[in-house]
C-alpha cells in the first residue's frame, strides 16, 4: 500500500499569475525557483509555444507544510459555487470577541488585496463563525 507524500490543490482560473500571486499574500507563500536552465519564470514562459504562455503558475508554503497550490487557465469561467473551498485559519486559538475582532482585522486586510466579503456565518457557539469570502476571480473561502 503507498502512502501519500504531499498534496497539490489546483485551481481552475483565467489569470494564474495574477491568482496565484493573491494566494501568496493570503497565505505567506512564495513562488519556487523556476526549474534549472532559466534565470526567471518569465524566461520559462518565453520558451514555451504562444498558445501555453501564463498558462500555469504555482506557489508553495515556504515553510514545507502546506500544499503546493497550482493554478491553470482554463477557457470558462466560474459559474457556480465551489464544490471544494480552502478555509484560512485566522482566529485560531482565540476565543469569543478576540476571535471575531481577529477575524475582522484579517478580512480588511485581504479585502485591501482585492478579496470580497460575502457574509459572516454565525454558529451558536461564536468560536466555531467564519466569514465567507471570494477571491479576485470569486472563488469562495472562509475565513475563520
Amino acid at each position: 500500500m503507498s502512502s501519500v507524500k504531499q498534496v497539490q490543490v489546483t485551481f481552475d482560473c483565467a489569470e494564474p499569475g495574477r491568482l496565484a500571486r493573491f494566494w501568496c499574500e493570503v497565505l505567506g507563500y512564495v513562488v519556487p525557483p523556476p526549474p534549472e536552465g532559466f534565470a526567471t519564470w518569465d524566461d520559462v514562459d518565453r520558451s514555451l509555444p504562444p498558445e501555453r504562455q501564463g498558462s500555469a503558475f504555482a506557489c508553495v508554503d515556504p515553510s514545507g507544510v502546506g500544499p503546493r497550490l497550482f493554478f491553470q487557465r482554463v477557457p470558462e469561467g466560474k459559474v457556480v459555487k465551489n464544490r471544494l473551498h480552502l478555509d484560512v485559519r485566522a482566529g485560531t486559538g482565540l476565543v469569543g470577541e478576540e476571535r471575531l475582532a481577529a477575524l475582522e482585522a484579517e478580512c480588511a486586510r485581504l479585502v485591501a488585496l482585492g478579496a470580497v466579503r460575502v457574509r459572516l456565518l454565525v454558529a451558536d457557539d461564536h468560536d466555531e463563525s467564519c466569514i465567507v469570502m471570494q477571491d479576485i476571480e470569486g472563488n469562495e473561502f472562509c475565513l475563520d
